[in-house]
Formats: C-alpha cells, structure tokens, sequence
C-alpha cells in the first residue's frame, strides 16, 4: 500500500509538481495548496466554487479553472484575476509549450443522466474555442511530447487523443487506450516513457498504462483516486490525491505516495 503524505484535505484534487513542491487543489474547502517536503502545506490562493484545477503559464502565472471562467495571477502576492473564457466553468486544464490552455467540461454530473462533455481552448489572447464534443465525461488532461493532447473519459473507460497544432487547433482524434470496464479515468499526468498514469475512482487505484492499453503498473490505495501526478527530487514519485466517495459526496482526503519505475515528462 502506498504511504500517505498528507490527510487533513476535504476534497483533494488537481495535483501537480511544480518549482520543486507539490501542489494540489482542496474543493470543498477552496484552497490551492502547496507543500512541503514534510507534508505541511501552505495556501497560496483561494477559489470560489467547483470544480477548479491549476496548471501554469508560460511566463510563470498560475491559471485556475473556475465557476467564474479561467482566472490567472501570481498568489499569495497577487490574487487570481480574470483571464478568459467569463463565465465557464470548466473543469481540468493543462497549459502547452505555446501558452495555450485545454480545458474540458463534462456535460452532466455523475448522478445525472450521461450526456456528452466538451474540449476547449482558451488562447493566450484570452478568446476561447470548443474543439472538440461527443466526449463522454472528459476529466484528466495531459500533454505527450508537446503535440499530444490525451483526456480521460470517465464515462467511456478510455484515453483519448488528439494532434496539438502550433496554432491551437487539434486534429487526428484517436483512442490513445481503451481500459478495462468501470475503470472510470479520472485524473492522468505522464511519464518520461510516454506511458500515461491514470486515477480511478472505483478501482481505488491508480495504473501506468502505454499507448494501447497495455497495462504496466499498479499502485493501489484504500479509497477512490482521484488524480495523480509524478514529482519529487528524481520525477519518480506519484503522488495521489484520494477521497471516501459515496451518495453523500467526497471526504477524508489524502496524498498518498509511491515510487515508480519512469520518472515525470510532458505536462502537467
């Protein structure tokens, strides 16, 4: 089983590494969190609503997804401010070489009845595109080599890809893998293999998958993963974010760790 890092989270999501440290968001409680070595953090902003995921922009800005649309700044010292796309709630986001920002937006609720979701674009001008539907719960983004664009659909049990383009357009939509039934991807990063880790939260467990569906590693946890990202001093940690889920919601979030076998590559 893999060791915990940190507990204490309401709803812990959007994990990433970045500038040497561990982030992540907590959605219950609105708090992007970064941490420690020793799993003490601190809260380097603060977001109203979910869902909200983080990534960064070329020039060193954070930029959140947010009820409000895709804010940015440079917190503690600067609050987040509006960036693009007023007024959408999207959901994960992950920033390319060329400042563009993916984000997706699931088109119901898990409770509610299935309906597709979208992939967007927010450009650096801060306009916006849909560039993509008929996306069945899109969760987790990842960048593969800069050009490779990958989202979970949660509700398809897939990986999903598409041919970034320098100028923010995508084309060659694919199934980079089809994954086992009720697998359920949530939250993806990448490896310097160019396989892809994903979080599922009814397997409670988080899997190394190549391009494929090949399955290379397991790493299991005693709740629903959520996400997961790969960090630490060598890129060869994984850190997990995990909840109890059930009918009432998420709770009891941690971050679980676990050495693995490839260290961290592309984006987030």
């Amino acid at each position: 089983m893999a060791e915990i890092f940190a507990k204490g989270i309401r709803m812990g999501e959007s994990p990433r590494w970045h500038d040497g440290r561990f982030w992540m968001c907590d959605w219950l409680a609105g708090e992007v969190l970064a941490f420690a070595a020793d799993g003490s953090h601190e809260i380097v902003a603060r977001v109203d609503g979910l869902p909200f995921s983080i990534d960064w922009l070329p020039d060193g800005r954070l930029v959140c997804t947010s009820r409000a649309g895709v804010l940015a700044g440079t917190p503690p010292a600067t609050a987040l401010a509006p960036y693009g796309a007023a007024g959408q709630p999207f959901n994960e986001i992950v920033v390319d070489a060329h400042g563009n920002c993916w984000v997706d937006m699931p088109g119901s609720m898990p409770w509610e009845e299935r309906r597709p979701g979208i992939v967007a674009v927010v450009r650096p001008d801060g306009s916006w595109e849909q560039v993509a539907d008929d996306v069945w719960f899109p969760n987790g983004m990842a960048i593969v080599g800069d050009t490779t664009l990958v989202v979970a659909e949660s509700h398809a049990d897939r990986l999903t890809a598409w041919t970034i383009a320098p100028d923010g357009t995508v084309s060659d939509r694919r199934v980079w893998a089809e994954l086992a039934s009720d697998e359920a991807p949530d939250g993806i990063c990448v490896d310097a293999s160019g396989a892809v880790w994903y979080a599922s939260v009814p397997q409670q467990h988080c899997v190394r998958v190549a391009e494929g569906g090949g399955i290379l590693e397991t790493v299991p946890v005693d709740r629903g993963a959520f996400s997961c990202t790969l960090g630490g001093d060598d890129g060869r940690t994984l850190f997990v974010v995990a909840n109890h889920y059930g009918p009432e919601g998420a709770s009891d979030g941690v971050v679980f760790t676990e050495r693995v076998t490839a260290p961290r590559a592309g984006r987030p």
